[in-house]
């Protein structure tokens, strides 16, 4: 997904624009840029990092010194290296951008035609985050210039621009992705993640509508674009992305996850001897379902973090794998001869859990059963790429259903994802699935529980998140449960 941080000051924002940028390292593992501007020294400053085996403040706290200004934008992205500098009639100006661009071939193409220049990644793939410097250069001003993003591209965007004077803070058109503007004496800054705020001492002032514009100096914030009714604020945001501290929609994230799980906890009737979290988007929702269930919450699994990255940080799942397993640790005196119970976030291929499952009851666990903070994954995100899966067999959910629609045999056939891709599966029936306590959804969890050797499996149900998010239904974005998204590509 990634996530960014921008601020603008009257004085010295070096330090603060660090820890911001910081802040938002859960986002994103790829790479790590920020831009400073400085009208008495040396104009805009940039750097850019790749992340893939460090973290961000490794890579940047020895540059600061050389860093210098009053405002200044960065990013950590699991995409393109960024900011982008540019200068046009517009004026020159730094450009961050978090989102999934989803017809970049054909824009690119488009913006060719035009005899615009383009250049590209080292691995031949188009700069995302050029495209849309491009695509606001072609406007008369800012504003036209970012309508021609939400007009032309398909899929997500939303933006810091960092200018000479100010800096311009535009959400995705649809609000897939958000943006927290904080104020405090002689500052604004505008983030992903609210969590950036408390130690830096900002207080949240304004959450940037979908479509919104604003543009912020050291003393407010002036709308440029008024925000669209409509809304599609992306689920995950709350399940999965979201640093426990953050607010979306001014809706805590800790209190989402504690909210649903309290409310899976009542309704369960399952015995267990007590529930814990996978560390760490599990552990709200566990916290919850032990206070639900009348259990007592446990640390079966503490996550060892000092020198470990993220795990799907390495490109190759084999080695994504490797990392998640090394990272859990299992605590035999919390496991030996008892029924636990597990929460978390999601599942996606399944791989972790089912080897997660096997060393628990290996280290004693009489029973593993596991509770999901979220409805199956059905359908591939086409917006913010949450589940990274290059296709939408990777997820288990699917599969089991494709296994279920085609046969056993003929599915076995078509372990091949290029040959099963060629199967499309009746809407309808994948409705079907997606209802649940369906007899589908019943089977199908059924064998997802059987296929991870797993005691008892129960994902949320729909109403619950949406209940707990506190949204109406219609503002945020479920495709990947329900196949809903609000609006077409």
């Amino acid at each position: 997904m990634g996530g960014f941080f921008g601020t603008i000051q009257h004085k010295r924002c070096v330090e603060e624009l660090f820890y911001g940028i910081d802040y938002q390292s859960h986002l994103g593992t790829k790479r790590g840029g920020m831009a400073t501007f400085s009208k008495e020294t040396q104009g805009f400053r940039r750097s850019i990092h790749n992340l893939q085996s460090t973290y961000f403040r490794t890579k940047f706290e020895d540059e600061l010194p050389r860093f210098f200004g009053e405002k200044g934008i960065g990013v950590i992205s699991d995409t393109d290296a960024q900011p982008l500098l540019m200068n046009s009639h517009l004026g020159r100006f730094a450009l961050v951008t978090v989102g999934k661009i989803n017809n970049a071939e054909e824009v690119a193409e488009h913006l060719l035609d035009q005899n615009m220049v383009l250049s590209e990644f080292s691995s031949g793939r188009i700069n995302p985050t050029e495209l849309v410097g491009l695509l606001i250069i072609k406007g008369k001003d800012f504003v036209e210039g970012i309508e021609n993003v939400y007009k032309t591209i398909k899929g997500s965007c939303s933006m810091l621009i960092l200018t000479e004077d100010s800096i311009i803070a535009a959400r995705d058109f649809w609000g897939r992705t958000p943006i927290v503007i904080g104020k405090k004496d002689g500052a604004m800054a505008a983030t992903s993640e609210s969590t950036a705020f408390p130690n830096l001492g900002y207080e949240i002032s304004h959450y940037v509508g979908p479509g919104e514009i604003v543009r912020l100096t050291p003393d407010g914030m002036e709308t440029l674009r008024p925000a669209e009714k409509n809304m599609q604020v992306c689920s995950f945001l709350w399940i999965y992305y979201g640093f426990p501290t953050s607010f979306y929609e001014g809706k805590n994230v800790e209190e989402m996850r504690y909210q649903t799980g309290y409310v899976m906890g009542k309704e369960d009737d399952t015995e267990v001897d007590n529930a814990g979290g996978i560390p760490d988007s599990g552990l709200g929702m566990a916290t919850g379902y032990a206070a639900g269930h009348g259990v007592p919450y446990q640390r079966c699994i503490s996550k060892y973090t000092p020198t470990w990255p993220r795990s799907f940080m390495p490109t190759n799942q084999e080695t994504r794998n490797l990392v998640a397993k090394m990272k859990l640790i299992p605590n035999r005196a919390m496991l030996e001869g008892k029924r636990c119970l597990f929460c978390d976030d999601s599942i996606v291929r399944g791989t972790q859990l089912r080897e997660n499952t096997k060393i628990l009851k290996e280290l004693g666990a009489k029973e593993a059963h596991f509770r999901i903070a979220c409805p199956p994954l059905i359908w591939g995100c086409p917006f913010i790429n949450f589940s990274a899966s290059k296709s939408e067999l990777e997820l288990i959910a699917r599969r089991v259903i494709m296994d279920f629609e085609t046969g056993k045999e003929k599915a076995t056939m078509l372990a091949d994802a290029d040959k099963a891709e060629s199967i499309s599966i009746p809407e309808e029936r994948l409705q079907q699935y997606a209802k649940t306590d369906s007899p589908e959804y019943k089977a199908m969890v059924d064998e997802i529980a059987r296929r991870l050797n797993i005691d008892s499996l129960k994902f949320a149900k729909l109403e619950t998140i949406i209940e707990a998010i506190g949204l109406p239904k219609c503002q945020v974005c479920t495709h990947c449960f329900d196949g809903s998204s609000g609006h077409t590509l």
